[in-house]
């Protein structure tokens, strides 16, 4: 069974590419080989950032590995928060403030389409493979919903009727940006058997 690193010490998208991975690979944490400290993404770009996160891993511990940068692209907001998502309202993880400030920001506004956006970079045996993935949506004008993380209670993918924080995390792992750059990471994955 092949070993890979997922460098993030966001737990809820550890839970997450956890659960749709499974049991085809062993998937280790920061904190299972040992790494500690944080990672800057000063990226502009998702590809930037999951490529920046993937390589300082390998290149410390020579070890396969892969990461991710998501976000949420608003398009009346000329596709912000994008790159900065977590970090829209200032601090890093504010999870309310960061929804506070989208739904200010789109207050009276009646283009509400916007998308979450993932890219993978996977760092394997020293060669960088991304994968994408993209879900399709509209900003809700209030949360609904407690489950999932981020932006989830003011999300409503595209063919739904409820937001992604109203759905369990199995439905989610269906549809969701995560799930189906992950789709292309696992096919690689199979690939390489």
């Amino acid at each position: 069974m092949h070993k890979l690193v997922l460098a993030t010490n966001n737990r809820h998208k550890l839970e997450e590419v956890a659960q749709m991975i499974g049991d085809k690979i062993e998937l280790l944490t920061l904190a299972d080989i040992g790494f500690t400290g944080d990672i800057d993404e000063p990226g502009v770009t998702f590809a930037e950032n999951a490529s920046i996160k993937s390589r300082h891993i390998f290149d410390r511990y020579s070890i396969n590995c892969f990461a991710d940068d998501s976000g949420l692209e608003i398009d009346a907001l000329n596709g912000e928060p994008g790159v900065y998502s977590a970090r829209y309202a200032g601090t890093h993880g504010n999870h309310e403030a960061n929804m506070d400030k989208a739904l200010k920001n789109m207050e009276g506004v009646t283009d509400r389409s916007a998308r979450f956006r993932t890219v993978i970079s996977l760092i394997w045996e020293g060669q960088e493979h991304l994968f994408d993935g993209t879900v399709e949506g509209t900003i809700r004008h209030e949360r609904a919903g407690d489950g999932g993380f981020g932006y989830d209670p003011i999300f409503e993918p595209e063919g739904h009727t409820i937001t992604f924080a109203q759905m369990s995390i199995d439905e989610k792992n269906t549809i969701s940006h995560r799930a189906r750059a992950l789709e292309g990471l696992i096919r690689f994955l199979e690939s390489v058997d």
